[in-house]
């Protein structure tokens, strides 16, 4: 079948996401010292930076993904659907991290842990899709096929790089989670040659 009732899930899980991150964004109730508050909380702004432009790079890349797929199956929906539920899930480390970074000791350990394996298992998930893709050309567009190497080489990279920010996390939390906003900060302004190339095949092919 096409990929359109595919393309409003994925659309429809973002945007839940990306609205649930905002949600967690502190709001003194009846503070006195407003200003002050807001200020103490920095940590929620940072965890909300780093969790948005991760979520933002990979809506990039994966409505590039699906700009070429021309037809899907149950097996790449499959995929599709463990890739979401890391999209889903983001909000509630982020929360986590927003807490307890600060803390020190087992929690901030725990938290920054958490936080990137969720993001590793994200990265991977979303390496998985293209991988799936990148055997089964018959789902992608002919014009696209040369781009998904690219795409499975970046998400790959994006999960080597998690893996450290996990071992990092039991020796300093701090560092472990500045390693994760790096990875996040590098995709937002590094120019992936992903949508490029899919763009230009969608042209050629004529969709």
């Amino acid at each position: 079948m096409g990929p359109g009732r595919l393309h409003a899930l994925v659309d429809g899980v973002f945007a839940i996401a990306v609205t649930l991150l905002v949600l967690d964004l502190p709001h003194p109730g009846g503070s006195d010292r407003l200003a002050h508050d807001l200020l103490q909380a920095w940590p929620s702004y940072v965890a909300y930076l780093v969790s948005f432009l991760t979520v933002g790079v990979l809506w990039i890349e994966h409505t590039g993904m699906l700009s070429a797929v021309r037809y899907v199956n149950r097996r790449f929906l499959e995929r599709t659907l463990i890739f979401l539920l890391f999209i889903s899930i983001i909000p509630w480390p982020t929360s986590l991290a927003a807490e307890y970074v600060t803390h020190g000791g087992a929690q901030a350990r725990t938290v920054a842990v958490l936080y990137a394996a969720v993001m590793l298992l994200l990265s991977i998930s979303m390496t998985l899709s293209w991988r799936y893709l990148q055997q089964h050309p018959e789902l992608v567009a002919e014009e696209a096929r040369a781009a998904f190497a690219a795409g499975m080489r970046r998400s790959l990279i994006a999960s080597l790089v998690y893996v450290p920010a996990i071992l990092l996390a039991f020796l300093s939390p701090t560092a472990s989670f500045a390693l994760d906003g790096l990875v996040a900060a590098y995709f937002a302004l590094s120019r992936s040659e992903v949508p490029g190339l899919i763009h230009r095949a969608a042209i050629a092919g004529g969709a």
